[in-house]
């Protein structure tokens, strides 16, 4: 139960984080990424301040030997760069860059009652059931399982 805990005041803390900073304003994003125009540098001053968070805490961390909440670190292991991640990041960037929204920010967007985070949120839900959907079709008419592993 510590552990529920513990990922739900995370997720709180970074909802806060994302209010407090602004990000959870399409305007901001979409500032940011106007490179040619009024740019707006606050986004990378956020990023900056967390990945700053992310180097100090993530060096302490793995001198443990666990978790505080789990037995064994869940750290991802594969470092290829392959089609689908080329294909997932574009669309990724495109869908953010057209409406400043990532799924994040556009979550924590949802308690501002804007319809615009509601049908961004309801849009994402529906393409991860679409994808996975897909996926598992692709699944299931190759045995080997090929197509899933890139």
């Amino acid at each position: 139960m510590l552990g529920y805990l513990a990922v739900f005041l995370s997720g709180t803390l970074f909802a806060i984080g994302l209010g407090v900073s602004g990000m959870t304003l399409p305007q901001k994003v979409i500032g940011f990424l106007d490179l040619g125009g009024d740019w707006d540098a606050s986004l990378a001053f956020v990023m900056i301040g967390s990945a700053g968070v992310y180097l100090i805490f993530y060096r302490w961390i793995k001198q443990r030997s666990s978790p505080l909440f789990d037995t064994e670190f869940h750290i991802p292991t594969r470092n290829d760069i392959d089609q689908r991640l080329l294909v997932g990041a574009a669309l990724f960037g495109i869908g953010w860059g057209l409406v400043g929204f990532c799924p994040g920010p556009a979550m924590t967007a949802l308690v501002s009652g804007h319809p615009e985070a509601l049908i961004f949120f309801t849009a994402m839900v529906t393409g991860m059931y679409a994808h996975r959907t897909v996926d598992q079709l692709a699944e299931i008419r190759t045995p080997t399982g090929s197509m899933s592993d890139g």
